[in-house]
């Protein structure tokens, strides 16, 4: 060690030293910790109120021994809760002090994740002093709403409201309740419906069936905020009708809530405003009424006919006995049937009138309940049409780069209704290509119709997928698809088109070095480009194409993939030209296949294609190295020769864009896209295209709702491996890793 290294040993301090200091000076000594302490103080800058009052409900919860003692919990409720008996005795200022205590220490673990999930996620959506503000409109309207709904019930003689007017109430469950209904309005649908049905239900079966003060405080609460939030500008939706969506929501809620409650009954003794109940149901008989909704709830959601008229069929028989002990209530009390008008209400009556409500539900929206339970008869209303019928609409319309992907086999095709043209007056009909794997309908890039007229296509995608039980979804669609996509839906990139411009295109300068080697030593190699018609090749260049093709499928392991990447089939295909790179002996080192692109009809009205769409991409092992580089530039430089706009080299799948910002939909299409990597590699293919130095335009994977992608990363999944097996996925991307 010279000099230098000892002074600047000794200038620095030891790490015992820097450890020692740390320690004493009470900071974190190492990074976790200060990164620990770092989150934490993040946490309470974002959110204060939330953790001030967290703070407070244990502090005093620990200070009165309410947080250990069911004894002194209810002692202190008693005092400082509110209600009518400390109303009427002037002891208003119970407002201030109940929200701070808990009535049971076992309370703490079910309101405190309320309080942080609630009044925390609301304090990040508007800010601490609006957060402050709900929270507090929010008590004061849950406990003296409750307590002026209950001033003239008192001394009504109704059992359940006598003992309630009794009762005391303390926490703040009504304030953090208000903000999380108010945060819930600022979710996007379908979400904002499911979350209200959630917490709507969960508040509705606790009054009317527990009937405690504390929920009906919250029943006000949540009642005066769901209204408020609705009617707020800020959180106003357009209202109307409900989608066939919606309605099986509502029915499959509806379905749930009347299960949950039949269990209520048979394990809950109640005593709520329905009347009261001991569990003495018959065990055997709930088991086979919640095993039946639970059997059809599912149904009901997606629609099932079957599973309509069932649920009809059981609530008929439900509603009939409750009919028939109303009419006939004096009698079955004088019998010993029931020992009381409270009894028969809370047993019958109550969820007698559930059922019927369901009943009336489903009814009303039993256009909502078409789904055919047997897969092979679930089809979309709209006309097929055959793949002469769809390149038409191709040729008439135009499309975008994966357009021609339509025609493939695999897909299925269907007319959309495009009422009239606004200029000559006659009904027009496009064109939508689609796979349905795993209940899912993917519609493969943009529909195929006149510019502007993507958002009917989509509307009519939606509407009759999901009448048929289907899942819609949009894969690879372009940004005009996107921009066009139905209220409500999601969009995210999951793909990057790659495209070259080909007027005025040469090959110079330093980005293009790669692509000018290729030819060169392609020249000198002996190495001959050739465009052609694979389908007009003699027999031996075929024969070559396929013993590539299948050598390369072998080195994968796995089936070749289909939906957006084509084979020697679609290869073969006449509307397809062909680059074939060959040497001197005639031996085929590599072919690429090309698509057409349509645009719009030339001046005399005739079809126009205006650009090529790499597709097939096949090397011979130990052929030529650089072959690909000098197939794509040499047919770059053929279809600019002829005078084409453009080349799309195609966009990787699954490939999200550097720039993108990842978020949760981004991570599980990249779990997918990872599957397939090792076996497939389609990020070093989007790097390889680079080379060719081309523009980017973003493709999209259009969906309803985060709630589907699970479902949709197996249809696509399925999609591109149609004829893997389980065992052939899990084998090959295990020995890929």
């Amino acid at each position: 060690m010279n000099a230098k290294d000892g002074a600047s040993l000794e200038a620095k301090p030891s790490l015992a030293a820097t450890a020692r200091s740390a320690t004493e000076s009470g900071q974190p000594s190492s990074p976790e910790g200060r990164t620990r302490t770092s989150r934490i103080l993040q946490v309470i800058r974002h959110a204060p109120f939330t953790t001030a009052l967290v703070s407070a409900l244990l502090i005093v919860g620990i200070a009165t021994g309410a947080l250990l003692s069911p004894e002194d919990a209810q002692f202190w409720s008693e005092r400082l809760g509110t209600g009518l008996p400390a109303f009427s005795e002037g002891r208003w200022w119970t407002i201030a002090t109940a929200p701070f205590l808990l009535g049971h220490p076992l309370v703490y673990l079910t309101l405190l994740p309320l309080v942080v999930g609630g009044v925390g996620w609301a304090e990040r959506r508007f800010g601490t002093l609006r957060t402050i503000g709900l929270f507090v409109a929010g008590h004061l309207i849950g406990v003296l709403g409750s307590a002026a709904i209950l001033t003239p019930l008192a001394d009504s003689g109704w059992p359940w409201a006598e003992r309630v007017a009794t009762s005391f109430d303390v926490g703040p469950s009504c304030g953090a309740l208000t903000a999380l209904v108010f945060a819930i309005a600022t979710l996007p649908a379908p979400w904002r419906l499911r979350a209200r049905l959630g917490i709507g239900l969960w508040v509705a079966i606790s009054v009317l069936y527990l009937g405690r003060i504390d929920d009906l405080d919250h029943a006000v609460a949540m009642t005066a905020a769901l209204a408020v939030s609705g009617w707020l500008p800020a959180f106003r939706r357009p209202s109307g009708r409900p989608t066939q969506r919606e309605w099986r929501l509502l029915a499959f809620a509806g379905l749930v809530a009347i299960g949950a409650i039949q269990i209520l009954d048979l394990l809950v003794p109640y005593d709520g405003p329905l009347g009261s109940n001991q569990p003495d149901a018959s065990f055997v008989d709930v088991s086979i009424d919640v095993v039946v909704i639970l059997l059809i709830a599912n149904g009901i959601r997606k629609g099932y006919r079957v599973a309509w008229v069932i649920v009809l069929i059981l609530g008929a028989f439900n509603v009939l006995p409750a009919a028939l002990v109303l009419a006939f209530l004096p009698l079955s009390i004088e019998s010993g049937a029931v020992a009381s008008v409270a009894e028969a209400f809370g047993l019958l009556f109550a969820p007698g009138i559930l059922w019927l409500l369901l009943m009336l539900l489903l009814i009303a929206a039993r256009g909502a309940f078409r789904v055919r339970i047997r897969r092979a008869k679930r089809s979309l209303s709209s006309e097929s049409q055959t793949r002469e019928q769809l390149i038409e609409r191709i040729r008439r319309y135009g499309g975008g780069t994966i357009s021609w992907m339509t025609t493939w086999e695999g897909n299925r095709r269907i007319a959309v209704d495009l009422r009239q043209s606004s200029d000559t007056g006659a009904r027009e009909t496009g064109s939508i290509a689609y796979q349905a794997w795993s209940n899912i309908a993917i519609m493969l890039g943009d529909p195929i119709v006149p510019p502007g007229r993507e958002r009917e296509a989509l509307a009519q995608f939606e509407r009759e997928t999901q009448a048929a039980g289907l899942i819609p979804c949009v894969f690879s669609a372009s940004a005009a698809s996107a921009a066009a996509m139905p209220q409500g839906w999601r969009s995210v990139v999951v793909a990057e088109d790659t495209l070259v411009d080909l007027p005025e295109l040469k090959f110079t300068g330093k980005p293009w070095a790669a692509v000018r080697t290729a030819i060169n030593r392609a020249g000198r190699e002996g190495i001959e480009f050739r465009m052609t018609r694979l389908a007009d090749e003699p027999w031996n260049v075929l024969a070559q194409v396929r013993a590539i093709s299948e050598q390369w499928t072998g080195d994968k392991g796995l089936p070749e993939m289909r939906f957006t990447l084509g084979t020697v089939d679609e290869a073969l295909d006449p509307e397809t030209y062909v680059g074939i790179a060959v040497d001197d002996g005639g031996n085929l080192h590599g072919v690429t296949s090309w698509l057409p692109v349509y645009g719009e009809r030339g001046p005399a009205g005739d079809p126009r294609i205006v650009g090529w769409t790499l597709d097939l991409m096949r090397r011979r092992d130990g052929g030529f190295p650089p072959v690909m580089e000098f197939l794509i530039a040499s047919s770059a430089q053929w279809f600019s020769h002829e005078g084409y706009a453009f080349v799309s080299l195609s966009g990787a799948p699954l490939v999200r864009p550097a720039e993108v910002e990842a978020g949760p939909v981004d991570q599980v299409l990249e779990q997918i896209g990872g599957l397939i990597e090792p076996l497939y590699g389609f990020t070093s293919l989007h790097r390889f295209k680079q080379k060719f130095n081309p523009r980017h335009e973003s493709l999209y994977l259009l969906f309803r709702d985060e709630g589907d992608l699970p479902r949709i990363g197996i249809a696509i999944t399925r999609a591109y491996l149609p004829d893997a097996s389980l065992r052939d996925l899990l084998t090959s991307a295990s020995s890929g890793s």
